[in-house]
């Protein structure tokens, strides 16, 4: 059986795909730039990749008909750093590929994930957007220290509802495209069970932690400054700009049925997710996320 290959396998949604895989014996090529834990996993082959290296390209590659597929937050010229590494791997052989977009990216040209749609479309390849929501765990990564240190939500999305996702059914339903038989969506678009502003939020990670977090509504000029001081970087500044912006005209708001159909049981909802997840924003624990 040929390897499927995950890149960005040491990402939340990598390593997810990586279990799912895994769990339906499905041989694993798992790719990143630093070689991930689980070279002794069995049914994983670890091997190092970059889009911006060619010389990485041939051995990720090589015997692979199916990749799944994600945009490094670093790589914000896709044209340039990521279409290249995609025609090769068109070249030798890959016929399947299922990406990982993000809600609404169809109809927004000033996303990099829509480039990166619309190369794939024309490709001859067979290909499955997964255009998610926003993902829970971004609550963890990008934004988890204001969270656990500061006690604030720090996003500048106004009023504004989002169908937050929690990364593990969407990596559920990657999986399922990758390995299946029967005939896949040419896009799925996974989201939580609700639309749920950041106020709300905000007060379910208060009930959930015991301690009032406020979320402080920051402009978008604010927004920026906060990341400046806070290291964010600017390709993950710009990105979260962009769809927390647009998030005030009504994208990313939208409720689909796609993960209990696909995966057969309901989406995960926040206050399961802060409650699985509360240690990551617990300054006595480091951050460490449970469950």
């Amino acid at each position: 059986m040929n390897p499927v290959l995950v890149t960005g396998a040491s990402g939340t949604v990598g390593s997810g795909v990586v279990r799912e895989l895994v769990a339906a014996a499905i041989p694993v090529r798992a790719a990143a730039r630093r070689v991930p834990d689980g070279a002794a996993t069995p049914g994983v082959e670890s091997v190092p990749f970059s889009f911006t290296d060619p010389d990485s390209w041939p051995a990720a590659f090589a015997g692979v008909h199916s990749m799944f597929l994600m945009r490094p937050p670093r790589i914000g010229n896709v044209r340039r750093d990521m279409l290249p590494a995609l025609s090769a791997a068109r070249d030798a052989g890959v016929r399947r590929v299922v990406f990982l977009s993000v809600l609404g990216a169809q109809r927004n040209p000033l996303l990099p994930h829509r480039v990166v749609e619309r190369w794939l479309d024309t490709s001859g390849m067979q290909v499955t957007h997964i255009r998610a929501g926003n993902f829970m765990q971004n609550l963890i990564g990008v934004h988890g220290a204001d969270i656990r240190d500061h006690d604030t939500l720090v996003v500048p999305a106004g009023n504004a509802a989002m169908s937050y996702v929690d990364a593990a059914d969407v990596a559920a339903i990657a999986a399922r495209a990758l390995h299946e038989d029967a005939p896949v969506a040419h896009a799925y678009a996974p989201t939580g069970p609700a639309a749920i502003t950041h106020t709300e939020i905000a007060a379910v990670l208060t009930t959930v932690l015991g301690r009032t977090i406020r979320y402080t509504r920051p402009s978008l000029p604010r927004y920026w400054l906060h990341a400046g001081r806070t290291g964010m970087g600017l390709p993950t500044t710009l990105v979260t700009s962009t769809l927390y912006t647009l998030a005030r005209f009504g994208v990313g708001a939208a409720v689909t049925e796609d993960i209990p159909r696909v995966l057969g049981h309901p989406a995960t909802d926040f206050h399961h997710f802060a409650t699985a997840h509360r240690h990551a924003w617990d300054p006595r624990h480091g951050g460490r996320s449970v469950g």
